[in-house]
């Protein structure tokens, strides 16, 4: 018979910090979400990406209000969903990291449908119209309507688990 947890034992973590401790255990597959804004191109990796809906195809992620790709995204009417590929955990690393020149060399990327910006060699892309942004904490809930894409890429996909990036393992 399972153990019952004592829940009368001491927390080492609450709040936020329960959560992420939680959430580090979850294995999540990994997207770049991007944007096209008046100073350029915009993106940040995502774990958030949801499926919605399928009539109509909707799509959810979230992304913090602090975020430097934030101010694009609030404003964009179209955004760019990439699933990434394990060959890809440099680009996902680049998209996570604040500061970085994030469609600079080596990215690889071309202007897409509605111009918004599409990543080269993923797994898959979308191009998406965004239909709603819900306040959730200090984050957004972006809503998105999926207008058209490309499932046809080839490998397997990259995750995010314990804090770091990784293929699957059978």
């Amino acid at each position: 018979m399972p153990a019952t947890p004592d829940l009368a034992a001491p927390r080492t973590a609450t709040g936020g910090d329960l959560l992420r401790s939680v959430f580090r255990r979850h294995a999540a597959g990994v997207a770049v979400i991007t944007a096209r804004g008046d100073a350029g191109p915009a993106g940040f990796t995502a774990t958030s990406l949801t499926s919605v809906s399928a009539e109509p195809p909707l799509l959810s992620f979230g992304i913090g209000t602090g975020s430097s790709s934030w101010p694009t995204v609030s404003r964009a009417e179209y955004v760019g969903v990439h699933l990434l590929g394990e060959h890809q955990r440099e680009l996902a690393a680049t998209f996570a990291r604040s500061g970085a020149d994030r469609f600079g060399a080596p990215t690889v990327w071309h202007e897409g449908p509605e111009g918004v910006p599409v990543l080269d060699d993923v797994l898959a892309w979308l191009v998406c119209r965004v239909v709603g942004r819900v306040p959730a904490g200090d984050h957004r809930i972006v809503l998105a309507e999926v207008l058209l894409g490309d499932p046809a890429g080839t490998g397997s996909p990259l995750l995010y688990h314990q804090g770091r990036f990784t293929g699957l393992r059978d």
